[in-house]
C-alpha cells in the first residue's frame, strides 16, 4: 500500500493497516470439522468424558499444518489471525456438537490451545507487527502472582429490580452509564458478584534465557496473563514456553493519554520444559561426531584438556569436572524419596592459581550455567526471594535467585568463603536435598534447585598450612563441606620442573593473543589463518567448546548407566577397607556419603562414554580421584590415619580425646566448689605423653567458646 493510499484511508476514517485485518472470507467450518472428527476424534472423546474437569482441547501446530493443502492455509492464518480462528473451532465443536456433556447441563465451554508453534521469538525481539498475533516465548519464569478470580460478565442490579449485563475484558473495570432496560432512568446500579461468572487468573513475568544473552546485555522481562484451567501449573524458576496472542495497553500518566503502549502476552498455552537441556539442538551430524568421541580410547584425556586448556596442569581437578559436567543419576524412589545424582566439587586454593578463570570456563561448557561470586551474593539473591512491586497489583510475589535458575545445570559460586554466614546456611537445603524452602510475607513455597555446585574458596590465612587441619584454614562450616563429594587442596609450591612449564605456557599463550591482536590491526607479512592455527594449537581445547555442550546435553538425556558386579564389588571393597581403618581408639574414616559420592562419580564416568554399563575401570577411575582428595582433606599426619572428621566436622578425633581428658582431669582435681589449678591440671595431662602446646591453645578454646571459665589468673572452672 503505497503513501497516498494510507492517507486516504486515515482521512476515511479506517485504519491504516487494514490489509491485515481483512481476513480472507472462506467457510471454514465445515474444514475445521473435518480436521478435528480426523486426527482429533479420541481426544474429543476424552474431553465429553472429563467435562467439566478438563476443559482443554490440546492441538498440535505440526497437525494442522500436515492437514493436506488445507493445513497449510488453516495454520497461516492461525499465526496471522489468531482471535478468529480460536474462535472458529470453537464454534465448530459447539454447533457440531463434537463435545457432548451430561444431558441437563449447558452446551461445553472449551478453550483450544494451540502447542509446538514452529517459531520462537525471543523476548528483546518483539515488535510492533506482532501485535495480535500468534507467537510463542521461550524463558524462564521469575515471578508469578497467586490465582485470583477476574470477571468476565458482570451483572448490575438497579433500586428498581431491573438486570444489565455488561461484558468484561482485560484492563479496567467497565461499569454500564445507567440502567439497561428501556424506560428506566435510574443510574445508580449495584454489582451482582453471585450472579456475575469468573474466571480464574494469574499473571506470570518471564524472563529470556541467560544462554542467548551477549555480555553486558539485561535479561528483558515479558508479562504473561493467564486464565481459567492453566493457572497456577507453574512455578518461579521453570524453564517454559508460553504460546498466545500478543495485546497492546495504552499507558497513561496522571490521567492523561499516552501514545506509548504497553504489551503483554494472553496466553493461549504453556509448555514446560521437562527435559534437561531440551533447548540444545543437536543434528545428526553431531549425534555421528559425539558417538566417535565417546568410543575414543583417549576421551577422559581429551575432556580434561578440553576444560580451560589456557590454564596449565590441575589434570586431576579439570577431570573432576568433566565428571561433574556430564553427572550421575537422578532417582526417583516408590516411596516419595529422590536421590540425588549432582556432583558437588570445592577447589580451595591459593591465590593465582586460577580457580575462577576455570569457573567461567565451566559456565561456557555446560548447556545451562550461571556463575556468581559470593562477595556479592545474599541468601534471597542465590535462593529466592519475596518482592512486593506493580506486578500483580503490589501483592507479594516469589523472584527465584541464581541457585533456582541453574536448575538442571550447573552454579558456579567464586569466594564461597567471603559470603556472610548466614547466607551460606541458605546452600544447605540447596545442596542435598536440592530444593528450596521459603516462608517469606506469608507466602510458604519449594522451589526446586536440582543443579551441581562448583566452588571456589581461599584459606582464611591466605595461604596453606599443611600441618594445620583443614577445618581451621576455610572459613565455611563442616556441614557444607560434607555436603561436597571432591574437594580439591590446590597449593601453590614452588618446584623448578612444574614451575618451568607454567612460565612456558602462560608466554606461549600471551605471545600468541599478542600474534592475533597485532595481525587484527596490522596484517603481519607471512600470517595467515593457517599459521595462527597452528600457533594456537597448545591452548586450543581437544573438543569444540559448542561440540563439548552437545556432547554433555546428548549424554545427559540419552544415557542412563547401571552399576556392574565388578564396579559394585569394586566400590564395596574400597568402601569396607576405608571403614576397617576404624576402631575404638581410630577416627571414624569414611561415611556412606563419600560412598554415594563413589556411585555418582562411577555413573558420571561410564555416562562419559555413552555407556549402559558402569564397568570396573570406572569404578578404578573414581577410586583414584576420591583417594586423591581423601589423601589431601582428611590425611591426619599425627596418627598416620585417615579422619574424615577433619572435614565433616571440623574436629578431628584428637581433638576431641583432648578435650575430653582435659575435662576429666578437671573434674579429678577440682575442690568441692569446682575449681582447679590450671598448671596443675595441665602437668597431670603432659604426664600422659600429649604437647603442652597444644593443652593450652585446647584450655583457651574452651574459654572462648564458653565451655569453661577463669574466676581469676591460674584458676579454671567448668560451665
Amino acid at each position: 500500500m503505497n503513501r497516498t493510499e494510507k492517507e486516504s484511508n486515515k482521512a476515511g476514517g479506517e485504519s491504516i493497516s487494514t490489509d491485515r485485518i481483512e481476513a480472507k472470507i472462506a467457510d471454514r467450518d465445515a474444514e475445521w470439522t473435518r480436521f478435528l472428527k480426523t486426527r482429533y476424534k479420541n481426544e474429543l472423546g476424552a474431553l465429553s468424558r472429563e467435562y467439566p474437569s478438563k476443559r482443554s482441547l490440546y492441538i498440535n501446530y505440526h497437525d494442522i499444518e500436515s492437514f493436506g493443502e488445507v493445513g497449510i492455509q488453516l495454520s497461516d492464518e492461525m499465526l496471522t489471525y489468531p482471535g478468529k480462528v480460536l474462535s472458529d473451532i470453537k464454534d465448530t465443536i459447539r454447533v457440531h456438537n463434537l463435545v457432548r456433556v451430561k444431558k441437563g447441563r449447558d452446551k461445553p465451554n472449551i478453550h483450544v490451545r494451540i502447542t509446538n508453534l514452529p517459531q520462537k521469538i525471543a523476548v528483546r525481539e518483539i515488535r510492533s507487527e506482532h501485535i495480535g498475533t500468534f507467537i510463542s516465548v521461550e524463558g524462564i519464569l521469575r515471578k508469578t502472582t497467586e490465582v485470583r478470580p477476574r470477571i468476565t460478565l458482570a451483572k448490575f442490579r438497579c433500586a428498581a429490580g431491573h438486570i444489565t449485563t455488561k461484558s468484561q475484558g482485560y484492563g479496567p473495570f467497565q461499569e454500564p452509564d445507567g440502567c439497561g432496560t428501556d424506560g428506566c432512568t435510574l443510574k445508580k446500579l449495584e454489582l451482582m458478584s453471585y450472579m456475575s461468572e469468573f474466571v480464574d487468573s494469574q499473571k506470570l513475568r518471564v524472563q529470556e534465557s541467560p544462554e542467548g544473552l551477549r555480555g553486558g546485555e539485561q535479561p528483558q522481562n515479558l508479562d504473561i496473563d493467564v486464565s481459567d484451567d492453566i493457572t497456577g501449573i507453574v512455578t518461579p524458576g521453570d524453564r517454559v514456553v508460553v504460546n498466545g496472542i500478543l495485546r497492546s495497553i495504552q499507558r497513561s500518566s496522571q490521567g492523561m493519554k499516552s501514545t506509548i503502549f504497553d504489551i503483554y502476552l494472553e496466553c493461549n498455552s504453556i509448555e514446560i520444559s521437562e527435559k534437561e537441556f531440551e533447548e540444545v539442538n543437536i543434528s545428526e551430524e553431531d549425534e555421528r561426531l559425539i558417538h566417535e568421541l565417546a568410543s575414543d580410547p583417549q576421551i577422559y584425556r581429551k575432556v580434561a584438556n578440553s576444560i580451560a586448556p589456557t590454564i596449565y596442569g590441575s589434570d586431576d581437578v579439570k577431570e573432576a569436572i568433566g565428571l561433574q559436567l556430564f553427572g550421575g543419576i537422578a532417582k526417583s524412589m516408590p516411596d516419595g524419596t529422590r536421590l540425588r545424582g549432582d556432583i558437588h566439587v570445592l577447589l580451595i586454593g591459593d591465590p593465582g592459581i586460577a580457580k575462577s578463570q576455570i569457573l567461567r570456563y565451566v559456565v561456557r561448557l555446560s548447556p545451562r550455567a550461571i556463575y556468581t561470586s559470593g562477595q556479592s551474593s545474599t541468601s534471597a539473591g542465590l535462593t529466592a526471594t519475596a518482592v512486593k512491586d506493580e506486578f500483580g497489583d503490589g501483592r507479594w510475589t516469589l523472584e527465584a535467585g541464581a541457585l533456582v535458575m541453574a536448575d538442571m545445570g550447573v552454579a558456579c559460586v567464586d569466594e564461597m568463603d567471603k559470603m556472610d554466614k548466614h547466607d551460606r546456611s541458605s546452600l544447605h537445603e540447596a545442596m542435598e536435598q536440592q530444593s528450596i524452602s521459603v516462608a517469606k510475607a506469608g507466602i510458604t513455597a519449594t522451589l526446586k534447585s536440582r543443579c551441581a555446585m562448583l566452588g571456589a574458596a581461599n584459606p582464611k590465612l591466605g595461604r596453606f598450612d599443611e600441618f594445620v587441619p583443614i577445618g581451621d584454614q576455610i572459613n565455611m562450616p563442616p556441614s557444607l563441606l560434607s555436603r561436597f563429594d571432591l574437594l580439591f587442596v590446590l597449593a601453590d609450591k614452588p618446584e623448578q620442573t612444574r614451575d618451568n612449564a607454567i612460565a612456558e605456557h602462560i608466554l606461549r599463550a600471551h605471545s600468541i593473543g599478542e600474534l592475533i591482536e597485532q595481525h587484527r590491526h596490522t596484517p603481519i607479512e607471512g600470517v595467515d589463518d593457517a599459521y595462527i592455527e597452528e600457533y594456537l594449537k597448545p591452548v586450543l581445547p581437544d573438543i569444540d567448546p559448542v561440540l563439548f555442550r552437545k556432547y554433555v546435553a546428548y549424554a545427559k538425556r540419552n544415557c542412563f548407566p547401571r552399576l556392574s558386579d565388578e564396579a559394585k564389588d569394586e566400590l564395596v571393597a574400597y568402601y569396607m577397607k576405608l571403614r576397617s581403618l576404624a576402631d575404638p581408639n581410630k577416627p571414624v574414616p569414611v561415611t556412606a556419603r563419600q560412598l554415594e559420592a563413589l556411585v555418582r562419580l562411577a555413573e558420571s564416568s561410564a555416562r562419559l562414554r555413552l555407556s549402559d554399563i558402569i564397568e570396573k575401570g570406572d569404578a578404578e577411575r573414581v577410586i583414584r580421584i576420591v583417594d586423591m582428595c581423601l589423601r589431601q582433606v582428611a590425611y591426619d599426619p599425627g596418627t598416620g590415619t585417615f579422619d574424615i572428621d577433619r572435614v565433616t566436622t571440623g574436629i578431628p578425633k584428637a581433638r576431641r580425646d583432648l578435650i575430653r581428658m582435659i575435662k576429666e582431669t578437671i573434674r579429678a582435681v577440682a575442690d568441692p566448689d569446682g575449681r582447679a589449678n590450671m598448671e596443675n591440671v595441665i602437668s597431670q595431662i603432659v604426664a600422659k605423653g600429649v604437647v603442652r602446646e597444644d593443652i593450652d591453645t585446647q584450655i583457651k578454646a574452651m574459654l572462648r567458646g564458653g565451655e569453661a571459665m577463669e574466676p581469676k589468673h591460674g584458676i579454671i572452672k567448668l560451665i
